[in-house]
């Protein structure tokens, strides 16, 4: 990573955390295909045991399964990166935390794996508020596999910055 995507996904994080400490709210992590990620980026920020709750990585299907309750035939249905796995991820990581907010992640960083249905740099992402419902974002990126694990990353921690602020969660599509 160059040291101004470093710097970038610090800055993303640092304004997520600054986005759920001003509104009172943790967030908990569930991730795939970032490989907890998203969780590194955020508890690198300085005081983030304030705002930061748990992280889960599931990078298996059984794991996603064992520690996530996402039911084998939803995996089955419709493979691990979808929008109703990511969406499943994200309820399940929040209803199993003290968290308010939730982000998922799952996709296909490559360099294989990919379909022409679901080609590499597919990514889904979820958020989740407590009371407020979920979002579900699918995107392509594109790159090596470490740019869109990169790219994936950056989305996530996006999308936690709307999720932290009522008025932008509910226009996240």
């Amino acid at each position: 990573m160059t040291k101004s995507g470093l710097n970038d996904t610090a800055a993303l994080a640092a304004k997520a955390g600054r986005a759920l400490l001003a509104a009172g709210l943790k967030v908990v992590t569930a991730e795939s295909c970032t490989g907890g990620g998203v969780a590194a980026a955020l508890t690198d920020v300085p005081g983030s045991s304030q705002w930061f709750e748990r992280g889960y990585v599931t990078y298996s299907n059984e794991a996603k399964m064992q520690d996530l309750d996402v039911a084998a035939a939803m995996l089955e249905r419709h493979g691990a990166v979808s929008a109703a796995v990511v969406e499943a991820m994200a309820v399940s990581a929040l209803a199993a935390s003290g968290a308010d907010v939730a982000v998922a992640v799952s996709g296909i960083a490559g360099p294989d794996g990919g379909t022409s249905d679901k080609p590499v740099g597919l990514v889904y992402l979820a958020a989740a508020r407590r009371g407020d419902g979920v979002h579900v974002l699918r995107e392509h990126f594109h790159g090596d596999r470490a740019a869109v694990r990169r790219a994936a990353v950056a989305a996530a921690l996006a999308l936690i910055v709307r999720a932290a602020e009522p008025e932008s969660f509910g226009a996240i599509r």
